[in-house]
């Protein structure tokens, strides 16, 4: 039996990985200037291809890896199937820091570095994500609970950044909208620092999937297997805020992504921890693609934030996941 399901778990990493080699090509190819593989590329072509095309796609793909896997971890974090950075507002505090950030640094007539950006999410992301765990270990809340205690959260994030909005000037207005609704368009000249570390971060979270298996069992349960509860949970926190902030720094808000991947993957049977991250790293990094090609080609005039392709797609799937559960109980 075992033997039986590892194939299946392989036959489905090769199947994902097959057809997201398959979308990168036409994330490649598709646009308002065609780059067919048969076709010789002129000297235009080639400069869209290496400047544009390929950072975007790669882009794209690490952003969802990291969104998606982030997901899986937290539900295993906070004992909750609907755990997602988006939904218990860990995307909106990341996103609120940054704005702060990028409010003062237009304040001041300053450039802000990329880092700077960056960091700002991550003090923003970490902030949000230890009072949801601090809350669920003491206030001992259920599922419903911590979601809506989070959604609330996000609630109170969005509206600081309404009033931010509000304060802005017309020439900085545009560009916060759409990185607030998310965009690829802006991220990819940042691939050269920040790729190295969307990579390192699932890597060092797929290290970690023998001891998710083993919180999932409960912390009592987990200590007399010889886990370090304590310092397991908090290396888990830590990656997780990394990615989602490193994911709201260089594409803005993009919620949905972490909550439909491992649950579509837990539909297909992929349960253990060790399977379902780097399964949730390729189907994270194939929707991510899915939903910034609709994004780019689905209007002639602009493109699509692909934020609002990924609620699109998300939310009626979150409804139905949310009224199967109430059928259940």
């Amino acid at each position: 039996m075992q033997v039986r399901q590892r194939h299946r778990h392989r036959l489905l990493l090769g199947t994902l990985l097959l057809v997201l080699l398959a979308m990168a090509l036409l994330s490649l190819s598709l646009g308002a200037y065609g780059l067919w593989p048969w076709q010789e590329l002129d000297p235009i072509g080639r400069q869209i291809l290496w400047q544009l095309r390929l950072p975007r796609t790669l882009l794209a793909m690490a952003v969802g890896a990291a969104l998606a896997m982030s997901g899986a971890t937290l539900q295993v974090l906070l004992y909750n199937p609907v755990a997602e950075p988006g939904l218990l507002g860990i995307s909106s505090g990341a996103g609120l820091c940054a704005m702060v950030a990028m409010t003062l640094a237009n304040a001041g007539g300053w450039i802000l570095p990329a880092w700077a950006l960056a960091l700002a999410s991550f003090v923003g992301a970490l902030l949000v994500t230890a009072l949801l765990v601090g809350m669920s270990r003491r206030r001992r809340l259920d599922t419903g609970r911590l979601l809506l205690f989070g959604v609330a959260i996000g609630i109170l994030a969005n509206a600081a950044v309404t009033w931010l909005l509000y304060l802005a000037d017309d020439a900085s207005l545009r560009q916060f909208m759409f990185w607030l609704m998310g965009s690829l368009a802006f991220g990819g000249g940042q691939l050269f620092w920040s790729l190295p570390l969307l990579l390192a971060g699932p890597l060092m979270l797929g290290l970690r999937g023998r001891a998710m298996q083993l919180l999932l069992l409960g912390e009592d349960q987990a200590r007399l297997m010889g886990l370090d509860v304590v310092r397991e949970r908090t290396w888990l926190i830590l990656l997780v805020c990394l990615l989602t902030a490193l994911a709201v720094s260089l594409a803005g808000v993009i919620g949905f992504v972490g909550l439909v991947v491992p649950h579509l993957l837990r539909l297909a049977g992929v349960t253990h921890p060790r399977h379902l991250l780097p399964a949730s790293a390729l189907g994270g990094a194939l929707l991510l693609l899915m939903a910034d090609l609709l994004a780019r080609t689905t209007l002639t005039s602009g493109e699509l934030p692909i934020g609002v392709v990924t609620a699109t797609l998300g939310a009626p799937l979150f409804i139905a996941l949310l009224m199967r559960r109430h059928a259940a109980t």
